[in-house]
Order: C-alpha cells, then structure tokens, then sequence
C-alpha cells in the first residue's frame, strides 16, 4: 500500500477493525509517518442486472444505496443499517447465477426496507412501483396495515 502522502510502498497496519461490511485498517507510512485509513471489502461475484428495456448492466451498489437513502431521507434509518441492508442483499446476489431482473432487485430491496422503516418502504415502492394513483399507493400500504403495525 503506498503511503497518500509521499507515495512511499512501505507502509504497516496499526489498528484493524471489522465494520458492516468491510475491515477498517489504519496504517502508517514508514518513511514520513503519515497516517491513514484504508477500508478492505469482500468483492461479491454478481450477477448482470438486466433492464426493463433488454440492457444488460453491471450491477451498481451505489445506485441502489442511492436509491435507499433518497427513501430513509428524514427518517429514524443509520447508515450503517443501510450499509448493513445492502451488503444482504449483494451476498443474496452473489448466490445467483447468471443475471437478474430490475424487479428482483426492486424487490430485494423493497423487502429489507419493509425491515427497517414503513415509511421508506412506502416511498421506495412508490417510485418503484409506479403509483400514479391513490388506488395503486393503497395496495401498497394495505400490507402494512393489515401488519398492524404504525407506519
């Protein structure tokens, strides 16, 4: 790992700590003792994501993060339990062969979301699903409420 600073190759791990998804290490530059952190992930094999229209897309993690965050915007969700939901759902992807469809993904997503807030969930399945009408946004939120649960 060559130091950011002076761009030395040697370099040593001073602390390593396990995050969601992720190892934390904080290293330190052997020649001018500059120190930074580095973050190492698993990197998932998955699938191509095949598009409503015939396209065929690597999938994007950030996409989807995106995606998510727009939908907990303003609401009781950490990033780390966005972090958390999406390193599920990459290791659900990286189980499958082949490729998936925008709508698995959609509802992969929309079902970790159902576990972390009706609201957001709400919001992501309105976009996702379309709703152009007050009728479409009810079969929507008629599962959570038959959930009885406060949304």
């Amino acid at each position: 790992m060559d130091c950011p600073g002076c761009q030395h190759p040697d370099t040593r791990v001073v602390d390593s700590r396990e995050a969601v998804d992720s190892i934390r290490r904080r290293r330190e530059c052997q020649a001018c003792f500059h120190r930074f952190t580095t973050f190492e992930r698993v990197e998932f094999r998955l699938p191509d994501v095949l598009k409503r229209d015939g396209r065929r897309q690597t999938f994007n993690r950030d996409k989807l993060l995106s995606g998510m965050r727009l939908a907990c915007r303003k609401r009781p969700v950490s990033e780390e339990q966005l972090d958390a939901a999406c390193a599920c759902l990459e290791q659900e992807l990286s189980r499958r062969s082949g490729e998936v469809t925008t709508s698995e993904v959609g509802e992969m997503a929309l079902r970790e979301l159902a576990r972390l807030d009706d609201v957001a969930y709400l919001r992501f399945a309105s976009v996702y699903h379309e709703i152009t009408s007050p009728a479409d946004f009810l079969q929507v939120l008629r599962p959570l409420l038959e959930r009885g649960q406060p949304t």
